[in-house]
């Protein structure tokens, strides 16, 4: 594989009683999509969830980073309110305003057995940047 070849991935860092969730793509968007999948695997296997509901997220902020914020805090309205799991996400940002579409189920307790309850994205460790290789890197705590 060329060393110049960015694999869209997710992976989790840890921070004291919380956990880190982190995107990592070759789009802001698809860095977006990685790390809500990484939030979703905080709290259940992803295998698990299947991708039969689907739910339109809209926010928007004046800079990146708290469009991240934003961005995982409405997942973790819909996951709290109306008891979903998401497994794959597709995001559009344009100036400012991010649209995706995210793709899941209704959390179902003795299937999923959900590990953990996420509360929301904090601003700890909450990043937003291009590596040197181009990158993107979209990563926060979240608070568990």
């Amino acid at each position: 594989m060329n060393s110049k070849t960015i694999i869209p991935h997710w992976e989790h860092f840890e921070h004291e009683a919380d956990i880190g969730i982190r995107g990592i793509a070759p789009t802001l968007e698809q860095a977006f999509e990685q790390a809500a999948v990484a939030m979703t695997a905080v709290v259940t296997d992803l295998d698990l969830v299947s991708d039969s509901k689907v739910v339109s997220i809209h926010c928007e902020a004046p800079d990146t980073e708290l469009l991240f914020v934003s961005w995982i805090n409405e997942l973790v309205y819909e996951m709290a309110v109306n008891g979903l799991l998401f497994n794959r996400y597709e995001v559009v940002i344009t100036n400012g305003k991010l649209s995706a579409t995210a793709f899941g189920e209704a959390v179902d307790r003795q299937k999923h057995q959900p590990a953990v309850e996420i509360k929301g994205a904090t601003f700890t460790e909450l990043r937003v940047y291009q590596q040197a290789d181009n990158a993107w890197v979209a990563q926060c705590v979240v608070d568990v």
